[in-house]
């Protein structure tokens, strides 16, 4: 597994997938069934996994926090890297910080608390973990105002942040003041595209960004990682038309939820039984929502296939997917 200092190649290297968790009737960890996963988004050309907010690493506890993180340790290659949330609180992610030290992790995101949090408190929080971790930290900005584009920058220039997740979501992502100044104060290395399949073109092409996280994608890795070659080829064209696979998925989890509709998709398509979601969550229930969300997940599978054939041109594939 990947212990080395965080660089920009390793941000481009893979589409960085966001995962769900799959846990037992109990609640504890699936081992099993995350291999599973694991492996389907490894076959689909997926090196990096962030186990985030769709894995709701929001709730784990600090001793959970490390079974579950050694646990999907176990699983990955030399190549291969795994990127855990911690927090979102700042007591909670300084001890797992603490843990990760122990196992020489090169970093780890952490998870916005949007209340109670200032600004100027996220600023003074994130460099003190920082501090305590030794190593620089990927800062996940989702909304307006959490912290100040001078503090970022100042958290990147003195090395206490190595990546930015930027997943503040706009009505149109063309057009976004915030990522265009982030852009011009820090440059595109090391801001992530972390909102998916649905506005990574417009945020390659109008914003010079180079990586990008996929929740969907855990579904799709070839195709999404079809769209990242696309992209760093710069035919916008066919990465366009390769992102229109996922927008069902994506509807569905805009509409109802981005997490809970994920965990979902991931077990309707067969890739691995993903159980319960933990605390302050519960899986899907509705069965409307639960009907879309099979669908979608059924034929995002099947375009994946169709992408893992590999002996034709993508440009073919898009063809046979329509």
């Amino acid at each position: 597994m990947k212990m080395s200092p965080v660089t920009p190649k390793d941000l481009r290297g893979s589409v960085i997938a966001v995962p769900p968790l799959a846990r037992r009737s109990d609640g504890t960890c699936a081992s099993e069934e995350n291999l599973a996963l694991l492996n389907h988004m490894k076959e689909g050309g997926i090196t990096s996994f962030m186990y985030g907010g769709n894995a709701n690493f929001y709730n784990l506890g600090v001793t959970e926090f490390g079974q579950v993180v050694d646990d999907l340790s176990t699983h990955l290659n030399a190549d291969e890297w795994l990127i855990p949330g911690v927090g979102a609180d700042f007591g909670k992610a300084r001890e797992q910080l603490a843990m990760l030290t122990e196992r020489a992790f090169p970093t780890a995101m952490v998870l916005p608390l949007r209340f109670p949090s200032s600004a100027k408190g996220v600023a003074t929080g994130l460099r003190k973990l920082a501090d305590s971790f030794g190593k620089p930290l990927i800062a996940y900005l989702k909304d307006d105002g959490y912290i100040s584009e001078n503090d970022l920058t100042a958290l990147v220039k003195d090395g206490a942040v190595c990546a930015i997740k930027y997943a503040i979501v706009r009505e149109d992502p063309r057009q976004d003041a915030v990522l265009s100044s982030l852009v011009q104060s820090i440059g595109t290395d090391i801001i992530i595209s972390g909102i998916g399949e649905r506005p990574v073109v417009d945020h390659f092409r109008d914003f010079g960004l180079r990586s990008f996280t996929s929740g969907s994608g855990c579904v799709a890795p070839a195709l999404a990682s079809a769209i990242r070659i696309a992209l760093m080829d710069g035919n916008l064209e066919l990465a366009e038309e390769l992102r229109e696979k996922f927008i069902p998925l994506e509807n569905a989890r805009d509409n109802y939820s981005p997490i809970r509709v994920l965990h979902s998709a991931v077990e309707a398509a067969g890739i691995a039984t993903t159980g319960p979601l933990g605390e302050f969550l519960s899986v899907l229930d509705d069965p409307a929502q639960i009907h879309e969300t099979a669908c979608a997940a059924i034929d995002l599978v099947e375009f994946n296939r169709y992408a893992l054939m590999g002996a034709a041109p993508m440009n073919k594939v898009c063809r046979q997917l329509a």
